[in-house]
């Protein structure tokens, strides 16, 4: 069997497993989705997190402490999720990978111009998000990711486990089924770590250039690239 071979098996086998997993643990409770997850990769899954909150690291570092959790620092970060990141290394048993993209924002701002979120966000999103995460995801089988079915009609239809194409891996999606008064709910039974700006009108929090506050009834996520026709980074799409 030639290498190319074994990586197509290994990619069958591995749709194999979400196709069955997604089905069997569609009403599972996060915890047993966690479970299910780091019996099934080991030390091949990490976890992402933008550091909106620490309810994801709070639920997979009691089932496995110790996992690797990668933190995109674009560089562009407001000072409030720079201080979460911090916040999560010192208190939870985890070990935080800071990824940054190739060029420095001083190093795009030469060769690309300066403000490239505002002329071409597709593009500023892809250099600082979704290039540095695909490469920090080399080496990984799986990963855990916090999107929520009722965040925005792009993630009506996640699955619980679902084959990431792109990167040719699993994507596990333990909270995909909570509502926001659940996420609310178990940050407050818990004590959970949460990004300060959401007591300052950012429900939703990217890149400082790229967020603003929300007014009270608009849709939480309004206020990611407002004007700009954009709802998602690339990551999850």
């Amino acid at each position: 069997m030639t290498v190319l071979d074994a990586e197509v098996k290994i990619s069958l086998d591995l749709q194999d497993i979400v196709d069955s997993a997604a089905a069997a643990l569609e009403d599972a409770p996060a915890v047993e989705i966690i479970r299910w997850a780091a019996a099934t990769f080991g030390d091949r899954i990490c976890l992402t997190s933008s550091m909106s909150d620490a309810l994801l690291i709070h639920l997979v570092s009691k089932v496995k402490p110790g996992i690797d959790v990668l933190f995109i620092d674009t560089g562009y970060h407001f000072a409030e999720t720079i201080g979460t990141r911090d916040a999560v290394q010192a208190v939870y048993p985890v070990n935080l990978i800071n990824v940054t993209p190739s060029r420095t924002v001083a190093e795009q701002d030469r060769d690309l111009g300066p403000r490239l979120h505002g002329r071409n966000p597709d593009l500023c999103c892809h250099l600082r998000k979704v290039e540095p995460l695909n490469r920090a995801l080399q080496g990984y089988v799986a990963w855990f990711s916090g999107i929520r079915r009722d965040e925005a009609l792009t993630r009506k239809d996640t699955r619980i486990v679902e084959w990431d194409a792109k990167r040719q891996m699993v994507k596990v999606n333990p909270i995909a089924r909570w509502t926001q008064e659940d996420v609310d709910n178990y940050i407050a039974d818990n004590g959970v770590l949460i990004n300060p700006l959401h007591y300052d009108g950012y429900p939703s929090i990217g890149c400082a250039p790229c967020t603003r506050r929300v007014a009270p009834g608009e849709d939480p996520r309004s206020g990611r690239w407002a004007g700009l026709g954009k709802i998602e980074c690339g990551i999850h799409a």
